[in-house]
């Protein structure tokens, strides 16, 4: 079984990679080196050279900042890629698995979001992100859009390696309190993709296409998200920090909108599928344990 592993160079690729062969996979991955998603010319003749079994789309613009002011760009790779990539697998009657992103709600609801809740961006990435999936949707069947939030890995920059770099460097930080969400490791995240390719290559008829959310369980801050970072990675190294200090967002303003509410409800993949999400806090133990172990 052939997988065609889009993004291969991204935070969660890096972890998705290795599983998939461990699984008995073969897995041909691809950057923006080798494919350019938004040219739907050079998505065909990949896939034509490929001839894959199944797409994992992980490519995406993500520099949520920044897409303030390079719009076209983020629309190109996060709206136009998918849909190219979509339009490629229906015609070669091959499943696409796409990654989404909690950032296509607008943060307003008090309990987790539901696949059916109103999707309303407020930024630039948000709305990107979210014509992407309608264009999957518009266009092929069999496709599993996967929403996820506060991803962080052992590979690439993300949030956990940023506080332990601060936390090393300074006696304070200042972090933002009122913004909550569910942290998502990148290995957790990757389990729960295999069991989806699995489902997919040995029972196809049985899978329900559509949209579902994966996250960690259970919902905190980036507070407290920092404490907790600091707090198990005191197991492996000492720090220079004192002071974790709770900020609101309006101490920290950034050029998008960010959702003060990012909580996802899981249960739909849990039913589907029978997978279930890992505890946060148990995700962060086990990505610590393997940052620390490799370096």
């Amino acid at each position: 079984m052939n997988v065609l592993l889009v993004g291969n160079n991204g935070m969660l690729a890096r972890d998705i990679e290795p599983r998939l062969k461990s699984a008995g996979y073969n897995v041909t991955g691809i950057d923006i080196d080798e494919l350019d998603i938004t040219r739907s010319g050079d998505v065909k003749l990949c896939m034509d050279s490929r001839c894959p079994d199944i797409v994992i789309n992980c490519a995406a613009y993500t520099a949520v900042d920044k897409a303030e002011s390079e719009t076209e760009l983020a629309f190109k790779v996060n709206k136009n890629g998918p849909e190219n990539l979509a339009l490629a697998c229906n015609r070669m009657n091959i499943p696409l698995i796409h990654i989404s992103t909690d950032y296509v709600f607008n943060g307003a609801a008090t309990i987790p979001y539901k696949e059916d809740d109103k999707a309303n961006p407020m930024s630039v990435y948000g709305k990107s992100k979210w014509e992407g999936e309608e264009a999957i949707r518009n266009c092929l069947n069999n496709h599993l859009i996967i929403r996820t939030a506060w991803l962080y890995g052992v590979n690439g920059n993300n949030f956990v390696k940023t506080m332990i770099r601060l936390a090393k460097e300074r006696e304070e930080i200042r972090v933002v309190n009122d913004q909550k969400g569910c942290p998502t490791w990148t290995g957790d995240l990757s389990d729960a993709l295999v069991a989806m390719v699995n489902r997919i290559t040995k029972q196809q008829k049985d899978v329900k296409w559509g949209t579902y959310h994966y996250c960690g369980d259970g919902i905190t801050s980036w507070h407290g998200f920092t404490e907790a970072i600091i707090s198990k990675a005191k197991e492996w190294e000492s720090f220079r920090i004192q002071k974790i200090l709770p900020i609101p967002t309006t101490e920290y303003p950034t050029p998008a909108k960010r959702p003060m509410w990012s909580a996802m409800d899981c249960t739909k993949l849990n039913k589907a599928f029978g997978i279930r999400n890992k505890d946060w806090k148990q995700g962060l133990s086990d990505m610590l344990e393997e940052l620390y172990r490799t370096k």
